[in-house]
């Protein structure tokens, strides 16, 4: 789907809530396309279409999307928390822009979190190395089935099915 496609999905309000966000931050702005361009190459390339789904190349996917913001605007501000506090801006939005099941919008805001998480412990990691630890931290998610349990894993990355993993 093209950028423009999106934003004609948007209400005037989501798009002026965006537009206020990217306003206050503009030297965010091109990290964040890079680190989400970057993203989905990443994945493309590991997953296939499966990233797409709700399984554990999903859960990885937003995972790495988060460190990668993170560690791009951490470039420019120089400052951890500002970068985590942008990318949480950011991706939390997404998820509201993005209409999703109540299940998956929690998953995938579970996942982000872990992202700016482990970003703390990757902020100067390599993409190779950045990939690598996502990949194993993967291996150890948990496949749940109500957003309750979600809550149980508070340091795993979640997913909701195993099909196409």
């Amino acid at each position: 789907m093209k950028i423009r496609d999106i934003i004609r999905r948007f209400s005037v309000r989501q798009l002026f809530r965006l537009s206020g966000l990217l306003f206050r931050h503009p030297w965010y702005i091109i990290p964040t396309l890079r680190a989400t361009k970057k993203t989905m190459i990443i994945c493309d390339s590991l997953f296939g279409k499966a990233h797409h789904k709700n399984g554990k190349a999903n859960a990885f996917r937003h995972a790495l999307w988060n460190v990668l913001i993170c560690q791009k605007t951490f470039i420019h501000s120089k400052n951890e928390e500002k970068s985590i506090v942008w990318t949480q801006k950011i991706t939390d939005l997404h998820e509201k822009l993005a209409p999703n099941e109540a299940i998956a919008e929690a998953m995938d805001l579970h996942n982000n979190r872990l992202g700016r998480l482990y970003f703390k412990s990757l902020n100067s990691a390599s993409e190779e190395e950045t990939v690598a630890f996502l990949k194993e931290k993967t291996k150890s998610a948990n496949l749940v089935k109500d957003i309750k349990e979600i809550k149980e894993f508070h340091d795993d990355l979640v997913y909701l099915s195993d099909e196409n993993n």
